[in-house]
């Protein structure tokens, strides 16, 4: 549960639940990318406004060269761009099913054990756990599951107030406490698609060289490596299809789901590689215009939910003939009466960060077409919590505990305090851009959005399943992520480097991308 909460100095060995969030001092990298990046960038769209302001109201524009004129238009293109409406929301979520969790029995912990010590840890995120109080635990529930702000709880349906009883149980016996009554204003909780957007104008020449690169990047992909640009109702893709391919014999086709950043732009090194490397197999790359700064495309600011995409995957993978419309279980039937290879038809999705989202949509929807899911950096697991490990001397039981704090993956890009120069590039270039802003704290589902290892298809088989992280990555917890893996058996197939970084594994010449590359071409027959 992410609060908003005040800094406290709170003895070390108190249990890790009662720390309050220490933010650390902002070092050199933070000033240097601050005055050299952020603020010329920043600046240009006042200083356009001022600009144009100043010589229409002098009369100046009219002594203009043609230079001059030049000028005056750039700085009214700027001054007219316009900003997120505070009024989106994720109709999906209130309008759709959602997707429950995996069923399981909730015992009453002890308020000791270091079980319910860590779930205390990595619920209440940013003020001590005993400053939460039922009134700030409902309205958080209520947004988590209805995604709407808690009315007056005795104007609540039947129904959601059982549900908000229900939830309240479980987590009162998974924590190990009694949440006390009444409220504290203090423990005000974040609700991220509820809260007032926080975003950052950048200038129209900046969007421009966005676009710029884009194009340039679909052109040098048509004619190095014959990549054709496809639209299906909106939804645009990258494909390209070896000559002579035949899905019964060839290669299984390859679907990569980028993640935020400068869309094309920003993945060209990666592209290129599995391009280059992959000759024969098909490669299927769908375009997200509202994670890659692609301000004038005509679905910027309205990305397609869950159940839209899902569809549209399905009916692309349909039209190339990757996938059939039969259930998984009569393929090999099915294929043999056609006298075809008894290898199952499917594809092999490779997501990166963001894109595991989408990843995760496609697998709760048709676990069926995807028949091999390799995730690199993955934010879709353990979103409900993240964060370092600090350590907690247990007096009580004479033993030291290994404990989270949480940094939740949104966290990291709303509502953090940036620290360091890294920090500052990532929120104010990626997270407070205008597409992603909408796209997180106005599209943001946390059910469809969580995926789950009973949700994946094979994830204990190595050559079937197959997950990359980094142990100094900056975005994610990996090692909460490993742990949640491991539990759930995953050995083989987990790939993990403590010194790497988010996107460390798609790096030119690294380890992590010789191991992926190595597994997208050792099972590339897989079922033949």
């Amino acid at each position: 549960m992410a609060v908003a909460g005040k800094e406290a100095d709170v003895d070390a060995s108190v249990c890790p639940s009662e720390k309050a969030h220490i933010r650390p001092s902002r070092d050199l990298s933070f000033y240097i990318v601050l005055f050299i990046a952020v603020i010329p960038l920043w600046s240009i769209p006042p200083l356009s406004w001022t600009f144009v302001v100043y010589f229409l109201r002098t009369g100046h524009i009219w002594s203009f060269t043609w230079w001059g004129k030049a000028w005056f238009a750039a700085a009214l293109a700027e001054a007219g761009l316009a900003s997120l409406p505070e009024d989106g929301f994720d109709e999906e979520t209130l309008d759709g099913e959602r997707p429950g969790s995996p069923q399981e029995e909730i015992e009453l912990l002890d308020a000791e054990d270091p079980r319910a010590v860590d779930f205390r840890t990595v619920l209440r995120t940013w003020v001590p756990f005993s400053h939460i109080r039922k009134q700030e635990m409902f309205e958080w529930l209520y947004w988590a599951i209805f995604n709407a702000r808690l009315p007056p709880l005795e104007s609540l349906p039947t129904s959601h107030r059982a549900v908000l009883r229900d939830t309240l149980d479980m987590i009162q016996k998974r924590s190990g406490t009694i949440i006390p009554d009444g409220s504290n204003p203090a423990a005000k909780p974040l609700l991220l698609t509820l809260d007032p957007v926080v975003l950052s104008w950048r200038p129209l020449a900046w969007y421009l060289f966005v676009a710029a690169g884009d194009y340039l990047t679909r052109l040098h992909f048509w004619y190095k490596y014959h990549v054709q640009l496809y639209s299906k109702d909106g939804f645009d893709y990258l494909l390209r299809v070896p000559h002579g391919y035949d899905i019964a014999t060839g290669p299984q086709p390859v679907v990569f789901m980028h993640g935020l950043g400068l869309g094309l732009l920003h993945y060209v090194p990666i592209l290129s590689y599995l391009l280059r490397n992959l000759p024969d197999t098909p490669i299927l790359i769908p375009l997200q215009p509202h994670i890659s700064q692609q301000l004038f495309h005509p679905t910027f600011l309205t990305p397609k939910g869950r159940k839209e995409t899902a569809e549209l995957m399905r009916a692309i993978l349909l039209e190339l003939g990757w996938v059939d419309e039969v259930a998984e279980e009569d393929l090999p039937k099915n294929a043999a009466a056609a006298g075809k290879s008894n290898k199952p038809k499917g594809v092999t999705m490779l997501s990166h960060s963001n894109g595991s989202y989408t990843h995760a949509w496609i697998l709760k929807a048709y676990p069926e077409m995807i028949t091999r899911s390799c995730f690199v950096d993955p934010v879709t697991f353990c979103s409900w919590e993240g964060g370092e490990e600090i350590s907690y001397n247990d007096s009580s039981c004479a033993r030291t505990l290994t404990i989270v704090k949480p940094t939740d993956v949104c966290y990291n890009f709303i509502y953090r305090r940036c620290h360091n120069g890294l920090q500052l590039v990532m929120r104010y270039f990626v997270g407070m851009e205008l597409g992603v802003a909408n796209l997180l704290q106005r599209h943001f589902d946390w059910s469809s959005n969580s995926l789950w290892y009973e949700d994946i298809p094979n994830a204990r088989d190595p050559s079937k399943a197959k997950f990359f992280l980094g142990g100094n990555d900056a975005i994610l917890q990996a090692d909460r992520v490993k742990r949640y893996l491991t539990s759930h058996g995953v050995r083989k197939g987990l790939w993990y480097d403590p010194n790497g970084r988010h996107g460390s594994a798609l790096n030119r010449g690294g380890e992590g991308l010789k191991e992926l590359t190595r597994w997208l071409k050792e099972s590339q027959h897989v079922g033949s």
